[in-house]
Order: C-alpha cells, then sequence, then structure tokens
C-alpha cells in the first residue's frame, strides 16, 4: 500500500465504518415509511430534509471545527449523528424523523468537511489524486456496504438502527486516537453564481439536474423497488448495485471526455440516462434485466456530476477552481434537496415508475440544453482541457482535494477584467 494511503488510513476507515453504518439510513427510513402506509409525497418530504440539513452543515459548520479542533468536532457530530439514529425507534412520527434527518445531514456535512479539510492536508502534491481516489473507494463501498444492513433486521425491527448506530459510534475510534493534529480550516473564496453560469452554463445546469435525479433515487429509490414487488434482501442488492455501478463506470467516461469535447460525453451520459430512465420506468416486475438497468443508471449518473466539474474547470484558472467547485456542490445539493419532491410528485401521478419518468425528464431537459451549448460555442481546445477527476458530491471543501488545484487556492485573488474576457470567450 502506498505511503500517502497509509498516512491517512485511520481518516479512510472512519469514512468506511461512517457510511456502512449511515450510508443506509436514507434507504430504511424511506422502507419504514412506505410500510407504515405513508405516501411518497411524505417521505419525499423525509429524505429532502436530509439534503437541507447537508447544505446548511456544508455552509455553517467550518466555524465551529475553527474554534474547537477536528478531532473534537468529529467526535461531536459522529455522537449527535449516532444518538439521532437510535431516536428514530423512540416514536415512529414522519414529521419527528423529518427533523431527525436534518440532523442527520447537518451531522454528516460536519464529519465531511473534518474529514475532507483533514485529508486535503496531510496529502503530498503527488500523491492527492491516489488519496482522492482511494477516499472515495471506501466512501461509495461503505455506501453500498451499508444497503446489507437492511437483512439484519430479523423479527426486531430495532436492530437495523442499534447496528447502525454502533457503526457510527466506531468511527470515532480510529479519528481520535490519531496521534496527528488537525489542520487548519481555510477561508473559501465566493464565486456568485451569476458568475459560475456565465462561466460554464451547462456545468451549472448539469449539477443541478444531477442532484435533482441522485436525491430523487436515494430518497425513492427503494420505495420503487418495493412496489415492483422485490423483497428487502433484493431492494438492498438493488441499491448496492446501482452504487456499485457508480463506481465501475465513472473511470471509463471520465477518460473519454479527456479525450473527446467533454460536452458530447456529458451529453451523452445524460442521453443513456434518458434510455436507462425509461427503461426502469417500464419495467414491471424484478429480475435481471432490472438489475443491468439499475447498474447502468449507477455508472451513467454518478459520472454526471464529476464531468461537470472537470467542463467547468475547463475553463477556470487553478486559482478558481476550488471556489467553482464548492459553488457546484451547493448547486447539487440544492437539486437533491429538491429531488425527493421532484420524484414523489411523479411517483404518486404514475404509480412507482414515475420516479424514473422524472429522472428521464430531467435528464432529456439537460441533453437538449447540452446540445445547445454545442452550437452555442466552440468547445475548449483539446490541448486546454484538463484531466477528469472523479470528486465526491459532499460539502465544498472536497473541492480542496482535486489534485489539480494547487495549494492555496481559496485564497487566490479574483481574476483581473482582461481573465474574466478571456474566460468568456472560451466558455462552452
Amino acid at each position: 500500500m502506498p505511503a500517502s494511503i497509509l498516512n491517512v488510513r485511520s481518516l479512510l476507515l472512519a469514512i468506511l465504518m461512517l457510511m456502512a453504518g449511515g450510508g443506509y439510513m436514507t434507504t430504511l427510513v424511506s422502507l419504514r415509511l412506505e410500510a407504515q402506509g405513508s405516501g411518497p409525497i411524505l417521505i419525499g418530504l423525509v429524505a429532502t430534509a436530509y439534503f437541507v440539513g447537508l447544505t446548511l452543515g456544508s455552509l455553517r459548520v467550518p466555524p465551529v471545527i475553527q474554534r474547537v479542533g477536528h478531532i473534537r468536532a468529529f467526535a461531536a457530530f459522529v455522537s449527535l449523528f449516532s444518538a439521532s439514529t437510535l431516536t428514530y425507534a423512540a416514536l415512529e412520527a414522519p414529521l419527528f424523523w423529518a427533523l431527525l434527518r436534518l440532523v442527520d445531514g447537518f451531522c454528516v456535512a460536519g464529519v465531511f468537511v473534518c474529514l475532507e479539510s483533514w485529508l486535503n492536508d496531510r496529502a503530498e502534491g503527488p500523491d492527492r489524486g491516489g488519496v482522492l481516489a482511494a477516499y472515495m473507494i471506501f466512501l461509495y463501498s461503505g455506501q453500498a456496504l451499508g444497503q446489507q444492513l437492511l437483512n439484519v433486521s430479523g423479527g426486531a425491527p430495532v436492530m437495523a438502527y442499534v447496528t447502525a448506530s454502533i457503526l457510527i459510534s466506531l468511527a470515532v475510534i480510529p479519528v481520535t486516537l490519531t496521534r496527528s493534529a488537525g489542520p487548519p480550516i481555510g477561508e473559501n473564496s465566493s464565486f456568485s453564481l451569476s458568475r459560475l453560469y456565465a462561466v460554464s452554463p451547462l456545468g451549472v445546469v448539469g449539477a443541478t439536474l444531477t442532484g435533482i435525479m441522485l436525491g430523487a433515487f436515494y430518497g425513492l429509490g427503494p420505495v420503487y423497488a418495493r412496489g415492483l414487488g422485490m423483497d428487502l434482501s433484493d431492494t438492498a442488492f438493488f441499491m448496492s448495485l446501482v452504487i456499485v455501478g457508480g463506481i465501475a463506470l465513472q473511470w471509463p467516461l471520465g477518460r473519454l471526455s479527456d479525450r473527446f469535447d467533454r460536452r458530447r460525453i456529458i451529453v451523452f451520459a445524460f442521453a443513456g440516462t434518458v434510455g436507462v430512465g425509461v427503461a426502469l420506468a417500464l419495467v414491471a416486475t424484478p429480475g435481471v434485466p432490472l438489475m443491468i438497468a439499475g447498474f447502468l443508471f449507477g455508472g451513467l449518473s454518478f459520472a454526471l456530476y464529476p464531468l461537470c466539474v472537470a467542463h467547468t474547470n475547463d475553463h477556470l484558472t487553478g486559482g478558481q477552481r476550488v471556489a467553482a467547485s464548492g459553488g457546484l456542490v451547493l448547486l447539487y445539493s440544492a437539486g437533491a434537496a429538491a429531488g425527493p419532491l421532484v420524484g414523489a410528485g411523479a411517483m404518486s401521478a404514475a404509480g412507482p415508475g414515475g420516479l424514473f419518468i422524472a429522472v428521464a425528464v430531467c435528464a432529456a431537459a439537460a441533453v437538449a440544453f447540452g446540445l445547445w451549448r454545442q452550437w452555442a460555442r466552440a468547445p475548449v481546445p483539446s490541448e486546454r482541457q484538463g484531466a477528469y477527476q472523479i470528486l465526491p458530491r459532499t460539502t465544498p471543501m472536497s473541492a480542496r482535494l482535486d489534485p489539480r488545484t494547487p495549494d492555496g487556492d481559496s485564497a487566490a485573488s479574483p481574476p483581473s477584467d482582461a481573465d474574466q474576457s478571456a474566460t468568456a470567450r472560451r466558455t462552452g
């Protein structure tokens, strides 16, 4: 194992356990609400609360970490998350659960900010790409493995919450026992949404629509699976398979985007999502075709956010990328907060398949917008395209992990008028 990975192994182990324990809570809560007879709209509202908490946490937790330090802040967020997970068993009321999901999202954002800023500080320049790749593997692997915890409850439903709480609590140990001090939290430079859209219209629209699609899937994908007649084990497998697909296809699509006009690959991925979304909407019974379609949906849709970030970065200097990528994360999060409500409305009107009808409509809108952008502006010259990099859709702090971003970007000065004019001329 490379020394750069060994240096952050405690942080990687923490994210693996945290995502294994907490990464399936959205699935579990949606299924429990569905079993209680709640409709898609109510389930969507509860799912939305999590993404609202995640967005608020991304903006509000850095000052907390600055005051008390990384280790104390991490322990506090994980402890609150663990307590919240157990509290679901105390009162099965949807509105109360929505409040708990808001707390969960806030805590998860705090954990991500702590870990990502810490990883960024520990990763040396040449090793940043390897550390980021390891972080993504541990994060998604924990999330995929966590779905299988749906099978542990047996005849005692409370066991699902207990198991999740145990794993979340254990995530504190490797971090609190580390001998290294936490890094300082740097100030994030701002990048207005209007300026971000002027730099990369397709990046902005693509990231937002991707958030809507994936927010809808995470919040209501389990309800869709159950609506088709899947048992709990098959539902867990379906959710895991989508996440595994997201890991498997990101690199091939990213490498294609490095060789061709990146906008074409973005349009291709959105178009593929349209096709897979229609297929998933039309499937009436579980089976191998459904699982294959789920795998492809994960592979195509999970690649969209890093593709949009890479396309946006093609129009920016290194000193602008942290602020711009942070803006895209917030746009994705805002879309994810709206996604469960969009999906819920479609499911109320068209049944379980309505979820993927909504996904297909969002993807089709992105295809139309992407084709227009290709007509409106010339592509970025191939020699000016940066290398594709898989990035997490977590908090603005994750942008600092991008190896294409030089150290100290957050403090970089804003571009001059000449720089902005040059950016505008080459915007796609």
